[in-house]
């Protein structure tokens, strides 16, 4: 490592590994600094009984030649080495309710989403086009959601309510449960999540949705790949402590084992609340580290990853959004220990194209930090290894088994099925991931006060550049366009857009 770069990026996740890969391209010289073992975020994978399972991306949207994240991915290099199978296109998403015994697809394709769904809804097409052009229509007034750098959506589209507005197009309850079945890909809350943020959400999805075989560490792989094409560096066992501020500006960061580096610039692709800790409380607004210390962060979850004996549990091609009360969509985050787990997110593995057999599944559902107020002052990575003791691992063993119970109302016979079982906990996610108390997507986008999460990629110090989901929107395609604007604070918005866009016409 070089004393001295252009710039260096705290935090390996794909925030910070877009940036530096868009930066590098542009002739910067590019330092990633990484605490963990591994680098990628969200993005990384781990293995148990040689089955490889995905720790946040368990699939992804908007990757069909055409489609937004293809057209960034194509830019950033990584497009044409990407392994992935294509979901079921009938239903690449299938909403249940254990109260009614019932199924509803979200297929892939808007003309295929709603003849789908009229399928099951025959007295509702015309809901359920309204709906999905409401979707589309919010999408297109991000003009980066769709690589154009001019234009500037309407104000008032922050404030418009996910349930509030779902539940002003049609009086079919079940029709409502099912539009908001997939909420978990943003932990919706009735009274709080944002429109705009269930439509960014499900719209990529919607356009085609594929599961990296393998695991989505190998966007990762790369994506340092590329980086180190152009010069970048990256760096693991890294972890900044510090950030040295002179005169309005960060001169260097610190890490753990007593090293330093310099740049001209510095993005922090960490936890929002972290980095302003380390930079210094004095070196903000007051206002400004209020409102950041004040925001709710999204609630955390616990999985369980079953590794399957061979040819004992069939493969599906799509997720699962599994309630025991088709009521209760918005409400499965608020549980009690009797009632818990109310809902739950399934995935399968994939390790092929052709697949009749399962390898592995991951099922998650919500879970509060405050759960695991016992052991919040333990902390074990593979960097950093530490035993959190057998009360803990008795609390993920109850958890699991009830899970599991759960789990086999939906699918019959899965226990027979399984070779083992692995868990992790909101202090997983915390500890690894990095996210304050483990949440899963940053912080709540409340539609009641949608400024006070409207966090700038800029902060006061001239220096001091901010990315990642704690930043903007979560999730693959999210997080790569909050890096593009990130990075347009360096070297222009029309200038990198333009690019990007003309690439992707090439």
């Amino acid at each position: 490592m070089k004393e001295q770069y252009d710039i260096v990026i705290v935090g390996s996740g794909l925030g910070g590994l877009v940036s530096a890969l868009i930066l590098a391209k542009e002739g910067y010289s590019v330092c990633v600094l990484e605490k963990n073992n591994q680098f990628g975020g969200n993005l990384q994978t781990f293995v148990r009984d040689k089955t490889i399972f995905d720790t946040g991306i368990h699939y992804i949207g908007g990757l069909s030649e055409g489609q937004n994240l293809y057209k960034y991915f194509k830019y950033l290099g990584i497009m044409d080495d990407l392994r992935l199978k294509k979901l079921d296109e009938d239903g690449f998403d299938i909403v249940s309710f254990e109260d009614t015994n019932e199924e509803f697809p979200h297929a892939q394709g808007y003309d295929n989403f709603i003849n789908q769904l009229v399928k099951c809804f025959p007295k509702e097409e015309a809901v359920i086009n309204q709906y999905c052009e409401k979707v589309r229509n919010v999408c297109d007034s991000f003009p980066l959601y769709n690589l154009e750098w001019e234009g500037q959506y309407e104000s008032e589209i922050l404030s418009v309510n996910a349930k509030e507005y779902i539940d002003t197009i049609t009086d079919n309850e079940k029709l409502k449960a099912v539009l908001a079945g997939t909420n978990f890909l943003y932990a919706g809350i009735q009274e709080k999540s944002p429109f705009y943020v269930h439509a960014l959400s499900v719209n990529s999805y919607i356009q085609s949705a594929y599961r990296c075989i393998n695991g989505g560490s190998q966007i990762t792989k790369q994506l340092i790949k590329q980086l180190k094409k152009y010069g970048g560096e990256v760096y693991k066992y890294k972890e900044v402590t510090n950030f040295n501020v002179e005169n309005n500006k960060v001169t260097s960061v610190e890490m753990k084992d007593g090293s330093s580096v310099s740049a001209n610039y510095f993005i922090s692709n960490i936890e929002l609340k972290t980095t302003l800790k380390m930079v210094g409380e004095e070196h903000f607004r007051k206002s400004f580290y209020k409102r950041i210390q004040s925001l709710e962060g999204v609630i955390s979850s616990f999985s369980l990853y079953i590794v399957f004996k061979p040819e004992t549990f069939k493969y599906f091609n799509n997720n699962f959004y599994h309630f025991k009360d088709s009521k209760g969509v918005w409400t499965a985050h608020e549980y009690n220990e009797e009632s818990w787990p109310k809902a739950y997110m399934a995935s399968m593995n994939s390790s092929g194209e052709d697949e009749q057999w399962a390898d592995g599944m991951t099922f998650i559902t919500y879970m509060h930090f405050d759960e695991l107020n016992a052991w919040e002052s333990t902390f074990n990575t593979v960097a950093e290894k530490n035993n959190r003791g057998e009360t803990y691992e008795e609390f993920k063993n109850r958890k699991a088994e009830v899970f599991l119970k759960e789990i086999e109302i939906k699918f019959p016979g899965i226990r027979d099925c399984i070779k083992s079982v692995h868990t992790s906990t909101p202090l997983s996610y915390r500890d690894y991931i990095g996210g304050h108390k483990g949440n899963m997507y940053g912080y709540v986008k409340d539609s009641n006060e949608p400024m006070k999460t409207f966090i700038p990629t800029k902060t006061k110090l001239d220096n001091l550049l901010l990315t990642g989901q704690s930043v903007n929107m979560h999730g693959v395609l999210g997080v790569t366009i909050g890096a593009v604007v990130t990075c347009s604070d360096i070297v222009g918005k029309e200038y990198l857009v333009n690019k990007i866009k003309d690439f992707s016409i090439d």
